[in-house]
């Protein structure tokens, strides 16, 4: 298995095929937060992604913001009235595991939405869920980011030549 390669990939988080996602009996959508749901340093959310989380917890998913940030960065998002994780350390199995042991969820019901491969989709192909890369929201990211987006370009830029992957050519 290639740990590294999406279940799904698509523009942003409003070209996700729910109902498809649904169908799969994907009960569970943890989104990462920064350059997913919102441009990193944003500390608000517009009514586009209201009206999305909303839509999506009357489809019957759990929605859970799951990011690396700290408690103090989420928290400004509580008002959405979704459960989240602070601190995930993702791509590690911890807040993953915990995610499933807390809610009872099995693995394949799961999916993991977010920006990058190497902590997103890594980490959730590690644990055995469903994975879903989207384009980021902004080309801004922290330093540490920065640094791990170079290794994830060289790694779609092997997938390209391979044929395996590209860049804009969304799949669901």
């Amino acid at each position: 298995m290639d740990y590294f390669y999406p279940d799904l990939y698509q523009k942003s988080i409003y070209d996700i095929n729910y109902k498809k996602l649904k169908n799969l009996k994907i009960k569970c959508l943890l989104f990462d937060l920064d350059n997913t749901c919102v441009p990193y340093k944003e500390n608000s959310i517009n009514n586009k992604l209201k009206k999305l989380f909303k839509e999506l917890k009357q489809m019957g998913f759990e929605v859970i913001l799951f990011s690396n940030s700290p408690n103090k960065r989420l928290k400004k998002f509580k008002y959405l009235n979704i459960d989240y994780n602070a601190l995930s350390l993702k791509p590690l199995s911890y807040s993953f595991n915990k995610i499933i042991k807390k809610y009872k969820y099995k693995k394949d019901e799961i999916c993991i939405i977010g920006d990058q491969l190497f902590t997103d989709i890594y980490g959730g192909n590690k644990v055995g869920i469903k994975t879903c890369l989207v384009d980021p929201l902004t080309d801004y990211d922290l330093f540490f980011t920065r640094i791990t987006r170079h290794f994830e370009n060289k790694k779609i830029n092997k997938y390209e030549k391979k044929g395996k992957f590209k860049r804009g050519n969304y799949y669901d």
